[in-house]
């Protein structure tokens, strides 16, 4: 269903935009993605970097490509991606911006011309959300993260047919956002820290009613996240294992948090089936699947101590 009034929460093509950034102790890397940023067609008006490490190297950055319109924000706490998120979207709606353009440190907008055609298709579709498609960095017609468009799961941008994708966004890689949708959706919730905070937040945009997809003309690349996805069944189904404990940590407590709330308890029993089969049957690591279970568990309970 459609939410009601949903023009109301429409990206227009007048819109003032901030673009949103976060980094942690990658200076050098969010310079390319400042240059893109800010040498849009599409000006944004403001350039805000949230700097979880605090570093002068990264003010100065901000200070020599940005000029006026950068707005740099110092973190002596790491607040995460989501917490990172949250507070740059706050600053967004307290400048007054139309529209929030979500970016990170470790990727970047593909070409100069992508907030322009991310804003037209909007407007074309009355989208409140819209989101490019998420390439390989290092090989750009190979998508970072394999997208489904009907019942075909493709995985190079030649394979994908259009140039809008309804009900599916990869959040916050290069997502355009309405700033009046926060009224709805909220903000990203700083518990979650790392993982899982744009799967929360994709949730909660399904549940607000309101138009958003991706963008099948307009990429944003990013380091390729398909390694931890593993397959199972021959690859008719994937699990994820990340290549850490910190991350697995955080990545199976979320995901807990995560598919307890309204909208995801349905996807429960093929959650424990798949991470059940990985673990046991796959990989033969019962005290892995422990691991998984327990982290799983706190998450369910809200226990959002961290390690």
């Amino acid at each position: 269903m459609v939410a009601p009034h949903s023009e109301r929460f429409a990206l227009r093509a007048e819109d003032s935009v901030a673009a949103v950034i976060v980094t942690h102790r990658r200076a050098d890397q969010l310079r390319h993605s400042l240059e893109l940023v800010a040498n849009q067609s599409k000006p944004v008006s403001y350039i805000i970097v949230v700097d979880n490490g605090r570093e002068q190297a990264v003010q100065e950055t901000v200070q020599q490509l940005c000029g006026d319109r950068g707005v740099y924000l110092p973190s002596a706490t790491n607040l995460g991606g989501a917490g990172g998120f949250a507070y740059g979207f706050l600053t967004a709606l307290a400048l007054g911006a139309d529209a929030i353009w979500c970016a990170d440190d470790d990727g970047r907008p593909a070409d100069t011309e992508v907030l322009r055609t991310l804003t037209e298709v909007a407007v074309n579709y009355g989208l409140a959300e819209v989101s490019p498609v998420v390439c390989n960095i290092d090989e750009p017609e190979r998508l970072a993260f394999p997208l489904r468009q009907g019942l075909v799961w493709r995985r190079f941008r030649k394979e994908l047919e259009g140039d809008f994708l309804p009900g599916i966004a990869s959040l916050f890689n290069g997502a355009l956002l309405s700033s009046k949708l926060l009224e709805v959706v909220g903000v990203p919730d700083y518990r979650l820290f790392i993982r899982g905070d744009e799967v929360e937040f994709h949730r909660r945009l399904v549940r607000s009613g309101l138009p958003f997809g991706t963008c099948l003309t307009a990429a944003y690349v990013h380091p390729d996240g398909s390694a931890e996805f593993k397959p199972i069944l021959g690859g008719r189904m994937h699990t994820q294992y990340p290549d850490n404990e910190v991350k697995r940590y955080f990545t199976y407590r979320n995901r807990g948090y995560v598919m307890s709330q309204p909208g995801m308890r349905k996807l429960l029993p093929q959650e424990y089936a798949r991470f059940g089969w990985f673990f046991l049957v796959q990989e033969r690591d019962p005290h892995g699947f422990a691991e998984w279970f327990k982290l799983h568990a706190r998450g369910r309970g809200e226990k959002f101590f961290r390690p």
